[in-house]
């Protein structure tokens, strides 16, 4: 299932704690266990919101060059394993002039640009 992938850069939780008010389903967290400089509270490495109308994602951590227009938004896809991403990564970056290769084996959400500047984040 396609879903939505938003940075909210320091208020993710409350962020999907309102968007739950607003469409219902259920919350799920995954956060840092250290403290984190710039964050006044224990970021959220991923968040999600499932409901019967949508699903979002969501993260508290932001692309090196900083949560600007365009850059927060982003398609996830859930991947069936670690092979079925590695294969859809090749696929997205197939069409791209310099590819950067890196193991993501021990992630489980990582994100690729593909040529056309279109993020994807892929979780397993």
């Amino acid at each position: 299932m396609t879903a939505i992938f938003i940075t909210f850069s320091g208020n993710c939780k409350k962020a999907l704690s309102f968007y739950q008010s607003c469409f219902g389903g259920l919350l799920q967290f995954e956060t840092f266990e250290k403290e984190i400089e710039g964050y006044a509270e224990m970021p959220v490495v991923s968040g999600s919101l499932v409901s019967d109308s949508i699903i979002i994602h969501g993260s508290d951590l932001v692309h090196n060059e900083g949560r600007k227009l365009g850059n927060y938004i982003s398609i996830f896809l859930y991947c069936k394993n670690f092979y079925h991403r590695k294969e859809l990564i090749e696929k997205l970056e197939s069409n791209k002039k310099n590819v950067f290769v890196n193991n993501y084996d021990d992630q489980k959400l990582i994100e690729v640009t593909d040529a056309f500047d279109v993020r994807w984040m892929l979780g397993i």
